[in-house]
C-alpha cells in the first residue's frame, strides 16, 4: 500500500490546520498537511465574511478581561475557562502576527478598525471588508504555508481512521481521492482541525466539508468529546431569492445596524408573539427570533421557502450604501434589491460548541492526538460569542501546533506494521458485506440531515430526539452494510460519500444523545419539553466510547482562578 511519513500529521487545512502548519515547522518538525478538499481553499474560515473579534483596544478601551467576560457570559456557566481565557489573550497576538504577514484589516485614523457586534460590551471586531475577511485570511496563510519547505500540502486526501497502538496516535489511514486507493501514513503526532459538523442538518451555512469528521475519528481513536448538544443554530439564514459567492449569515449586521423588520408570510410582524418584543429596534435576540420563526412556519404563517421575511424597504438606499456600500453592489449583481422586495431568511446550523476535550495544549487524552479550532469543544460553553469563531482558529491551531511539534521531540513512536496493515484489510472491506437491496451513500447522507433537521434541530423534545436515535441506529446496524458503491477507481465519489456517512452518523449519535441526556433548556441546546435552565445541570457533559458503545458522564466546568487572571 502507498505510505507517506512525517512528524506532524494535520487533518484539515482552513484556518486552524494552516496557522497549525507554521506553527509546528516554524518549531522545526515536518508537517504534512492534508484536506478532502482542496488545501487552503476548503473549510469554514474562507466562508467566513464578517468579522474577528480581539480585545486590541485601537478603536476604544477594551481589555483581555472584558472581551473574557463577555464569552463567558454568552456561554451560559459551562465554558472551559481556561481555553476561553486563552483564546481572549493569545486573540490580539494572533491578529497582529497576521497584520505583520500582510493581512490588510480595515483601518482608520492609522489604527486597525473594529466594530461592535452582538454580545460584545465594546467595538471589539476587526475585519477585511465586510465580504472578504475570510477569504483574505485564507490567502494570507495559504502564503505562508507556501513559505515553509518543511510543509507538504496534499488536497484531496481523507483521513478516515487514527491509527492508535498502546494508547498513543501513531498515524493514519487515508482515502486518495483521486485514485481510490486507500493510504496509510506514519506521524509521530496527529492534528484533528477538520471543522465542525453543521453538514449533519439540512439547513446550514458551512463548507460542504463540514461533516463531523473529527469528532468521530477521535472518539474511534479514544479520544472524549464534550458538550456535543451544543449546535448552534444562526436565526436568519439566507434562503431566497438565489445567493451565489456571499455567505448565507450576512444578515445580521444588516438587521442590528440598520433595523431589518422581520415579517411572516402574511408581511406581519410577529415577535410580539413570543414573548419579546423589537420595540422598533428590530434586535430580538437569536434565540427569540429562530423560536419566533419556525413557530410561524408551524402555524402555515411562514414565506415559500420555509422562513420569514427579512425587510429593509423602509430604509433608503443612502442608508444601505453608507452601511454596507460594496454589499449592496453584490446584492444587486444576484438580483436583490433591498429597497425593492425583501428577501427570505430562516435559521440554520452554523456553528458546534463542543467538540474534542482537550487540555492547554489541545491534547486530547490519546498520547500524540490533538485538535484545534472548531474541533475543539470547550471554550465557548453552550453559546458561542459573535466573532470568536476565526479566532479561536489562529490561537488554537498555533496552539496546536507547537504543543504538537514539542510533543515530536520526545517521541518515541514506532511504526506498527501489522497494525496498520489491518486496519488497511478492514476499511477495503467496508460496505461490501451485503447481498439484498442497497442505497447510494448520499441518499442516506440527504435521509440523515433531513433527520437530523427535523427532529435535533433548533428545538428539541424527548420525543423527537428518541425517534431520531432509533433511526441513526438503525443506519449504522444496517444500512452501512447495504452501500452501493461503484466499481469504478478514479474519482469514485460513492466511496467517499460512504466513509463520510460512516462518521457523520457516529457524530450524530453523539449529538442526540447529548441532547436527551441535558434535560433543561441552555444556550444553543433548546428543549421545548423543559424550556427552563436547570442549575442541576450547569455541569459539562463528556463522551466516551466504551464496549463498543457511546457512554456519558457530568464534569464540573473548569473555572479560573480570578486572582491569575488579571491582564487588565
Amino acid at each position: 500500500m502507498p505510505q507517506l511519513s512525517t512528524d506532524v500529521l494535520i487533518v484539515g487545512a482552513g484556518g486552524a490546520g494552516m496557522y497549525a502548519a507554521i506553527a509546528a515547522a516554524r518549531k522545526g518538525a515536518s508537517v504534512l498537511l492534508v484536506d478532502k478538499g482542496q488545501v487552503g481553499r476548503g473549510g469554514a474560515t474562507i466562508m467566513a465574511q464578517m468579522t474577528v473579534a480581539v480585545a486590541l483596544g485601537e478603536q476604544e478601551p477594551d481589555s483581555i478581561d472584558l472581551h473574557l467576560a463577555d464569552t463567558l457570559q454568552a456561554g451560559r456557566g459551562l465554558c472551559n475557562e481556561e481555553l476561553s481565557a486563552l483564546l481572549c489573550e493569545a486573540g490580539p497576538k494572533r491578529i497582529l502576527e497576521m497584520d505583520e504577514w500582510g493581512t490588510r484589516w480595515a483601518r482608520e485614523n492609522g489604527h486597525i478598525k473594529q466594530e461592535m457586534a452582538p454580545g460584545h460590551s465594546v467595538k471589539r471586531c476587526c475585519y477585511v471588508d465586510f465580504l472578504n475577511t475570510g477569504p483574505a485570511v485564507a490567502a494570507t496563510l495559504r502564503r505562508k504555508v507556501s513559505e515553509h519547505s518543511a510543509i507538504r500540502r496534499v488536497s484531496n486526501l481523507a483521513v478516515i481512521e487514527i491509527l492508535v497502538s498502546d494508547g498513543r496516535a501513531f498515524g493514519a489511514v487515508a482515502l486518495n481521492l483521486v485514485d481510490g486507493e486507500l493510504i496509510s501514513i506514519q506521524a509521530k503526532a496527529v492534528i484533528l482541525a477538520a471543522g465542525g459538523l453543521t453538514k449533519l442538518f439540512e439547513r446550514n451555512s458551512a463548507s460542504a466539508n463540514m461533516g463531523g469528521e473529527a469528532y468521530a475519528l477521535a472518539l474511534w481513536a479514544g479520544a472524549e468529546l464534550i458538550d456535543m448538544e451544543f449546535v448552534q443554530f444562526f436565526p436568519i439564514g439566507h434562503l431566497a431569492p438565489r445567493l451565489v459567492g456571499m455567505d448565507p449569515i450576512m444578515w445580521d449586521p444588516f438587521r442590528y445596524k440598520l433595523g431589518g423588520k422581520l415579517l411572516n408570510g402574511q408581511f406581519e410582524e410577529f415577535i410580539d408573539r413570543y414573548g419579546s418584543t423589537d420595540f422598533g429596534k428590530y434586535n430580538a435576540t437569536r434565540d427569540v427570533a429562530a423560536y419566533a420563526i419556525l413557530k410561524e412556519v408551524e402555524a402555515g404563517r411562514g414565506t415559500p421557502h420555509g422562513g420569514a421575511y427579512l425587510d429593509f424597504r423602509h430604509i433608503s438606499e443612502t442608508q444601505l450604501r453608507g452601511a454596507f456600500g460594496p454589499v449592496i453592489d453584490r446584492l444587486l449583481a444576484n438580483g436583490i434589491d433591498l429597497t425593492k422586495l425583501p428577501v427570505e431568511v430562516g435559521p440554520m446550523a452554523h456553528y458546534h460548541m463542543g467538540g474534542i476535550r482537550v487540555d492547554m495544549n489541545m491534547r486530547s487524552r490519546v498520547e500524540g492526538l490533538y485538535a484545534a479550532g472548531e474541533a475543539v469543544g470547550g471554550a465557548n460553553g453552550a453559546n458561542r460569542l459573535s466573532g470568536n469563531a476565526i479566532t479561536e482558529a489562529f490561537v488554537f491551531g498555533e496552539r496546536a501546533g507547537c504543543a504538537a511539534a514539542e510533543n515530536v521531540k520526545r517521541s518515541s513512536t514506532r511504526w506498527d506494521e501489522k497494525l496498520a496493515a489491518k486496519t488497511l484489510e478492514r476499511l477495503k472491506a467496508f460496505g461490501g458485506n451485503y447481498d439484498g437491496d442497497r442505497a447510494a451513500p448520499v441518499s442516506l447522507q440527504a435521509e440523515l440531515q433531513k433527520l437530523m433537521w427535523e427532529q435535533a434541530g433548533p428545538f428539541r423534545t424527548a420525543d423527537r430526539l428518541t425517534a431520531a436515535l432509533a433511526r441513526i441506529e438503525e443506519m449504522q446496524r444496517r444500512d452501512l452494510l447495504r452501500l452501493c458503491i461503484g466499481d469504478e477507481r478514479r474519482f469514485n465519489v460513492d466511496l467517499h460519500d460512504a466513509f463520510e456517512l460512516r462518521a457523520m452518523l457516529t457524530t450524530a449519535e453523539a449529538v442526540v444523545r447529548s441532547a436527551l441526556a441535558r434535560r433543561e433548556s441552555r444556550g444553543a441546546h433548546q428543549r421545548e419539553d423543559f424550556p427552563a435552565p436547570d442549575e442541576t445541570f450547569l455541569k459539562n457533559q463528556v463522551l466516551e466510547i466504551k464496549n463498543d458503545k457511546l457512554a456519558n458522564r457530568w464534569i464540573s466546568p473548569i473555572r479560573l482562578n480570578r486572582a491569575e487572571s488579571g491582564n487588565g
